[in-house]
């Protein structure tokens, strides 16, 4: 009997395929390799080709990216909310967008940079003075809904109307939803990419109130010193989990690289970088 997360982990390698997100163009370039450099041609061709990448067109730019957060949301729909005997909660995976009526500030540990936005629309000068960079969007998020007293109390009276009046988990409270959760898709990583996530990553961590979620990224970027740019060093995010790990090892080895075998095992030893199958689990803690 095949794991769940062995078989998830199939299905969305060839999600990747189907939906073009991974190809091989007429050239023999990768679409996550950058086509100035050999080494990720190299690489980034190995990792295909254990896929069985086919030979199409590379997808645009931006629709390779949001088609990739979507892949992601899909995976983690079918495998996070199956470890409910790990860590149990009515949860929701939902890919934030421009048109997604749900924001970081319909969280409650942000639910203060709505009122911020709104006060910076009116007055200019504050604007000016503040920027935009209390504004986080991450591609992919995991909540869960405040709970009812019913259920908190199910198997013992725990709370009542007299104690435990600002608790996050109590729905009577006027509870919002609790960000469990913030994924930052990004299919390669070239510099400014990095800089994204790391953005992304700093806001959430200076603008919360109450506890901080999970912060990881997941890629698809070939190049260990890439990789390397975000992962290394602690502070900003959880951790970076590789799109085809297991792939991108072989691939690395056998292109004889010393200096980016030497640093992808940094990454590996130093836990900076694991393969998306870690992440479910990861997200359990």
């Amino acid at each position: 009997m095949e794991a769940l997360l062995a078989i998830e982990r199939k299905k969305y390698h060839k999600a990747l395929l189907e939906k073009g997100v991974l190809t091989i163009d007429k050239d023999g370039v990768p679409s996550n390799a950058d086509k100035s450099s050999k080494l990720s041609i190299t690489i980034a061709n190995g990792i295909a080709q254990a896929l069985m990448a086919e030979t199409a067109e590379k997808a645009v730019g931006q629709t390779a990216g949001a088609k990739f957060e979507l892949v992601n949301m899909e995976f983690l729909e079918a495998t996070f909310p199956k470890l409910q005997n790990l860590r149990p909660g009515n949860w929701h995976i939902i890919k934030l967008g421009n048109r997604n009526s749900i924001k970081t500030s319909s969280f409650v540990q942000y639910e203060h940079l709505e009122y911020l936005s709104e006060l910076t629309e009116k007055d200019a000068k504050l604007a000016a003075s503040m920027g935009n960079d209390y504004m986080v969007a991450p591609d992919v998020v995991i909540y869960q809904d405040a709970i009812d007293d019913s259920e908190i109390n199910k198997n013992l009276l725990i709370v009542d109307n007299t104690t435990a009046k600002m608790a996050y988990i109590r729905k009577e409270t006027g509870g919002l939803p609790i960000l469990h959760a913030s994924i930052s898709a990004k299919w390669t990583m070239r510099s400014d990419r990095a800089q994204n996530s790391r953005t992304e990553a700093l806001g959430l961590i200076r603008n919360r109130k109450g506890h901080l979620p999970h912060i990881v990224v997941v890629t698809g970027e070939p190049m260990p010193g890439r990789l390397a740019s975000l992962a290394l060093g602690t502070g900003d995010i959880d951790c970076m989990y590789h799109f085809a790990l297991y792939e991108l090892i072989e691939a690395v080895e056998k292109s004889g690289a010393e200096d980016s075998k030497e640093l992808l095992d940094v990454l590996i030893k130093g836990k900076r970088l694991k393969d998306i199958s870690d992440l479910p689990l990861d997200l359990v803690v």
